[in-house]
């Protein structure tokens, strides 16, 4: 069951940052390279996400990396995006355990390929141990459909005699959804100047501080990171309570 953190103190660290990775074709496009380019540079900005994260001491750092939704994109589009993260497992997994970081993918696996799914589960393994980090990555991912998950989840359940309808509450629905092994994002932070959260942790984002960035993301790097941070240091989370 998760904790909320109720850390009001100002200076304090994010204990969980979710990041909106968004901007990737923009950029390859204001240069007039490829949208491939554009997301291979992007993976560049997900090395200095982590180690900045690592370095300031967050303990869950979730990576928006591809939605269910983004499935509606050209072929090619989605064929590099795959081939992209099965690049990125290949080459990061062995330095993110060295670091000590958990690896985690959250979203519906279902429909990915199954050499991707082999990835990810060994990925998952390989560094299960390790608690320096987690790295959450959601692929495939829709805080829509992780809610009904949830309730498919909780209503299995009480159907099958677990549980009564009147258990059914905030804390079951947390305990049911994909990232119930951790706090809610205390920072959700979106790159490329877009204001709105594009199914990414509706249930999560409830009393996250959201922060939107005016940079295109292969444009992020750790003073990025240092620059969010700061900036959420400086705003007082209240969770509903009057001043």
């Amino acid at each position: 069951m998760q904790e909320e953190n109720t850390d009001k103190d100002a200076g304090s660290i994010p204990n969980h940052i979710a990041i909106i990775m968004d901007g990737n074709g923009r950029w390859a496009k204001s240069r007039g390279l490829p949208r491939a380019v554009g997301h291979k540079k992007g993976a560049d900005a997900v090395r200095s996400a982590v180690e900045g994260c690592i370095e300031h001491g967050v303990k869950v750092l979730t990576l928006y990396a591809f939605s269910s939704e983004n499935w509606s994109r050209p072929e090619e589009e989605v064929s590099d995006l795959m081939s992209l993260l099965s690049l990125y497992i290949k080459k990061e997994v062995g330095s993110l355990k060295k670091q000590g970081v958990r690896l985690r993918f959250i979203g519906q696996r279902a429909r990915l390929a199954k050499d991707i799914i082999k990835q990810i589960e060994d990925a998952e393994e390989r560094t299960s141990h390790n608690d320096k980090m987690t790295l959450a990555i959601a692929i495939n991912y829709s805080g829509r459909e992780e809610l009904v998950d949830a309730i498919q989840k909780i209503a299995g359940a009480v159907k099958d005699g677990g549980m009564a309808i009147e258990d059914i509450s905030s804390d079951s629905v947390a305990a049911s959804l994909y990232t119930a092994d951790w706090q809610d994002p205390d920072l959700i932070i979106r790159t490329s100047g877009e204001q709105r959260l594009s199914n990414f942790m509706l249930w999560q984002a409830a009393y996250s501080e959201l922060l939107f960035m005016d940079l295109l993301w292969p444009d992020f790097n750790k003073k990025s990171l240092d620059e969010a941070i700061e900036a959420y240091q400086h705003r007082e989370r209240r969770f509903g309570a009057r001043l």
